[in-house]
């Protein structure tokens, strides 16, 4: 593994899940852009509650807290996404540990440099959490629906070029009842100064989030 500097726009990531400042080309085609998005709206559960008990919005939660994220993958999913890295991963500090949990993942293995974030974040309600997910999707236009994930899911693009080095970075955005699961995956190649193409780093980051999604439903439902 050879150490070069990294471009700024890789090593100034404060955010796991924060779009790049340049918008480049933009995820407007190909197998799930065009898929229209299966939304599943879930009925109002009516207050069985008596007047005397407290009320609790925990009771009614799906998800109660975030699973361990760094053990949302499986390690050759890690292996095939992120050569080089650790499959352990690195959770990022969270003042919330019930209410947002990260872990990351990046390693550069020759020339070629892969970054991969997957973050849970749980709400009070299914309405909040489809709230903060249409908000996300608002700001991330130009994708398209993922199909077959959560209750809703969305994957956009975007190709950024600094000092003539491309980096193209894809998130995958999901909801699952009151909680959030989003995939942030990118790359470079140092040596041709160009990014990996379209559909690896897209189809990177929706297997990534699937796993993710499948962790939150097989461990954290009440």
């Amino acid at each position: 593994m050879r150490s070069l500097p990294l471009p700024l726009a890789l090593t100034a990531r404060l955010s796991p899940v924060a779009v790049l400042a340049v918008a480049g080309w933009a995820l407007s085609s190909g197998p799930f852009a065009a898929t229209p998005a299966v939304e599943h709206k879930a009925e109002q559960q009516p207050d069985t509650q008596s007047a005397s008990a407290p009320a609790t919005s925990a009771a009614s939660k799906t998800y109660a807290s975030s699973p361990a994220p760094c053990t949302s993958l499986a390690k050759k999913t890690i292996k095939s996404l992120v050569p080089g890295a650790k499959t352990a991963g690195k959770e990022i500090p969270s003042t919330d540990r019930s209410v947002r949990r990260t872990c990351s993942w990046n390693a550069l293995e020759g020339y070629d440099y892969r970054w991969l974030d997957v973050s849970y974040e749980i709400m009070e309600t299914d309405e909040a959490a489809e709230k903060a997910y249409r908000q996300r999707v608002e700001e991330k236009s130009g994708g398209g629906p993922v199909p077959g994930v959560g209750d809703a899911g969305y994957s956009v693009v975007n190709l950024t070029t600094e000092d003539k080095q491309q980096t193209r970075e894809g998130v995958v955005v999901v909801r699952a009842s009151n909680a959030l699961v989003v995939v942030t995956y990118n790359g470079s190649d140092f040596e041709t100064k160009k990014a990996p193409g379209t559909d690896v780093i897209n189809k990177g980051a929706i297997k990534a989030a699937k796993e993710a999604v499948a962790s939150l439903e097989d461990g954290q439902q009440g």
